[in-house]
């Protein structure tokens, strides 16, 4: 069975872009939830299926169909046991003919019009059942359908059952692909003509226009038949980097017909933008598609004028043939920089003394920074502990490293640490990273190096940073005067207080920085240690530390950020695309 949980969706969302699109083809349904005593587990897939009409020469052309299963419970290792799925094809006999895809890995066999597949155990989220091959039956007819009926079986659970519509023909809505200028300039605007074809057997009964825009670019207009998912420069409520609109447009969209926007809409470089992508996808409308590519994020509808569409094309001859056709992506390079600025610390404390230091690094922008497409760090901070303190805990995204920048077998303890960002931050973020130090020997102004840079230690400099001067700040220990200490960067501290500290903890809101070995994540970053102190620290209040137990060595207190290409997260079921 194929797994898929949603830090999987997340992760291969953010580094799939260059190999299938954000968006992927078509609206995934579920069965209806059920009322049971016994744990449900929910069958789902494609909520309608449509097939190439059977060729007048030639073999007919295969079609995807693939069956999931999600187990609500929390527990890791799922559900333990064997399972029984059985899919019910009576319906769709003399329509379409239907065999196990090679690759499914799937133990499925077919007998006359029920299909079996045997499986053991259900993962904890959204699982693939099997994948199969569906093409249209010699003789049938173009629009003729029929659903095929899956159910599930195993002790101790039920399954909720799931139908899907099988259909041949229809619609098949292609986007044309526009020849955007890619190297701007913070202000530049330029049209987008969106235009699609319909190269289908039927008309798509109304069209689902979906725009998906990354953080540095903007559609200034807000039409009135369009929702969107952040106004116009303004942050995602989600925390993903991507602003959504989606516009329906009412009408028959006939086959042969290719069609565009009355009026362009606007894309506009703003002054955040660096590397960005815009995402313009068609579909036929349904509320069940709109309601997929909402993904429960909050949407408001503009007050503009309609967004209309005219036919500029037209030649003689409800699932989409061919749905991997219907998006295209954009990638912009704008003229633009940000100043990534390192924040230190400083402290004093005894010998046994554990001191809480939160370093990192903030944006300054005017530029955010992603690698949408890679899913790539964007920097890496790298910390030189100072003589006279050992890291008793540190953050799970940074890996413990020797003095040199090898790699070390024990992480706490080391003399180096290094830490990955996540593969986007927004200007204004500020990184924070919390290591737990231990005093060990009392050296006076014993001071370690706080540095952000690129994530190749043999080529630091960080490409978009105008100013290099200030990624470098101060970690200060027992210094003459802690309280106004010059560290290198902003320091402006918070004070804990208390004898000691269980597992400290230092949080950040929005998402989290990313993890060691060039992924990312899209959690509160935090680092914990049992930090049991003894003896008594000092310093003053302004930007230092004061405590009669453990002390904080704070940077400028704010969020570590991380954001995900949103968007909506569709679990595919296509089992060679995911090895959970």
């Amino acid at each position: 069975m194929t797994r898929l949980s949603p830090r999987t969706a997340l992760r291969r969302t953010a580094g799939g872009l260059a190999a299938a699109g954000l968006l992927a083809a078509g609206s995934l349904a579920v069965g209806a939830p059920a009322q049971a005593a016994d744990p449900a587990f929910t069958l789902g897939g494609p909520a309608e299926t449509a097939l190439h009409p059977y060729p007048a020469t030639g073999s007919p052309q295969k079609t995807s169909l693939g069956f999931t299963v999600s187990n609500p419970v929390q527990d890791e290792d799922g559900y333990q046991g064997e399972v029984t799925y059985t899919l019910d094809l009576s319906g769709i006999a003399g329509i379409a003919d239907i065999d196990v895809a090679e690759d499914t890995g799937a133990d499925c066999e077919i007998t006359g019009a029920t299909a079996v597949c045997h499986d053991y155990g259900v993962y904890a989220g959204l699982s693939t059942i099997a994948d199969f091959d569906l093409t249209a039956a010699e003789g049938g007819k173009d629009g003729a359908s029929g659903t095929i009926e899956v159910t599930g079986s195993a002790a101790g659970v039920t399954f909720v059952p799931f139908s899907t519509k099988v259909t041949i023909g229809g619609p098949d809505l292609v986007m044309k692909q526009l020849p955007f200028k890619q190297q701007l300039k913070p202000g530049d605007v330029q049209p987008a003509p969106i235009t699609f074809a319909n190269r289908g057997t039927t008309a798509a009964d109304g069209v689902l226009l979906t725009l998906m825009y990354s953080r540095g670019l903007e559609i200034p207009e807000r039409y009135a038949n369009c929702e969107y998912n952040g106004e116009a420069g303004e942050e995602p409520q989600d925390g993903f980097a991507w602003s959504t609109a989606l516009c329906s447009v009412e009408g028959s969209y006939e086959p042969g017909a290719t069609y565009t926007l009355a009026v362009p809409l606007s894309v506009k470089a703003t002054e955040r933008a660096y590397y960005d992508t815009f995402i313009y996808r068609i579909n036929e409308d349904s509320a069940a598609q709109r309601t997929a590519q909402r993904a429960g994020a909050p949407f408001t509808r503009g007050t503009g004028p309609q967004l209309a569409l005219k036919k500029v094309t037209s030649s003689a001859r409800s699932g989409d043939l061919n749905p991997w056709d219907n998006q295209q992506e954009a990638d912009f390079r704008t003229e633009n920089t940000a100043d990534f600025v390192a924040t230190g610390g400083k402290g004093a404390g005894s010998v046994g003394e554990t001191v809480t230091a939160r370093i990192g690094f903030r944006n300054e922008g005017p530029a955010w920074i992603g690698n949408i497409r890679s899913g790539e760090p964007v920097a890496t901070v790298d910390l030189t502990v100072p003589r006279g303190a050992e890291v008793t805990g540190k953050p799970d995204s940074c890996q413990g490293v020797t003095a040199a920048g090898k790699y070390r077998e024990e992480q706490l303890g080391a003399p180096r640490y290094v830490c990955d960002s996540a593969m986007t931050v927004r200007d204004g973020a500020e990184i924070v990273l919390p290591f737990d130090l231990k005093i060990t020997e009392v050296i006076p102004g014993s001071a370690g190096k706080v540095d952000v840079r690129n994530t190749w230690l043999s080529d630091p400099d960080l490409p978009f940073d105008p100013a290099p001067g200030n990624n470098t700040a101060q970690l200060v220990l027992n210094g003459e005067d802690p309280g106004s200490e010059d560290t290198g960067g902003t320091t402006d501290g918070t004070t804990t207080t208390g004898g000691s500290t269980e597992g400290t903890t230092g949080e950040t809101t929005g998402s989290t920085s990313g993890t060691t070995g060039g992924s990312s994540t899209s959690s509160t970053s935090s680092a914990s240690g049992s930090t049991g102190t003894s003896g008594a620290a000092s310093a003053d209040n302004d930007g230092g530390l004061a405590s009669t137990g453990s002390v904080a060595l704070m940077a400028s207190g704010a969020a570590a950020v991380a954001l995900a290409a949103g968007g909506v997260l569709y679990a595919t079921s296509r089992r060679r695309a995911e090895r959970g």
